[in-house]
């Protein structure tokens, strides 16, 4: 005689359940959206990349690494259109995906939220639309993680990043326990 496990009806066995569906769901977002997470990248200074907390998954700041490896460089308002500084923005937000993989063992479904994101934008000082390019961030979030995407968010201008980059986002996710 086959019988299911005593635990099988369980809350935890129901939420395991729950995860593996939302990780599947965040998975096909990122296909249907043809999105392929890069590698984390490595720290480029004294900093780790993801710090967990209290249920908060602190990631450090990203940089806008094109497909091929590249740094979308330059400011805004100079020689990065407002288009161009968006693409910028989203490519953090792809790494930032990527690092939270990298910090949750690979388990996406971990995430509750997207608490906050902070951009910083290399811009000339008489460039306004900061909160613009920051957009090319929020909406990833949102696309990816759906209502749990929506977030709180700084969008700040600033006279140079780390390595000329355009862009430099970081997050703040509230993750569940293991």
């Amino acid at each position: 005689m086959n019988r299911a496990p005593v635990f099988a009806n369980s809350p935890l066995d129901a939420r395991r359940g729950l995860q593996e569906r939302n990780a599947m769901s965040i998975d096909s977002r990122l296909t249907a959206l043809g999105i392929a997470l890069p590698a984390p990248a490595a720290p480029v200074a004294a900093y780790v990349p993801a710090v967990e907390a209290n249920g908060l998954l602190h990631i450090s700041g990203q940089l806008p690494f094109r497909a091929d490896g590249s740094l979308i460089t330059g400011r805004l308002g100079q020689d990065v259109t407002l288009e161009e500084g968006a693409e910028a923005a989203k490519r953090c937000g792809i790494m930032l995906i990527a690092q939270i993989r990298a910090a949750l063992g690979g388990d996406l479904s971990r995430v509750e939220r997207i608490v906050k994101l902070g951009a910083f934008i290399a811009s000339t000082p008489d460039f306004t639309d900061q909160p613009k390019v920051a957009n090319g961030a929020s909406e990833l979030m949102q696309a990816v993680f759906g209502d749990a995407g929506r977030h709180a968010r700084s969008a700040v201008g600033v006279p140079v990043l780390p390595l000329g980059a355009a862009v430099e986002v970081d997050a703040i996710v509230a993750v569940r326990a293991l």
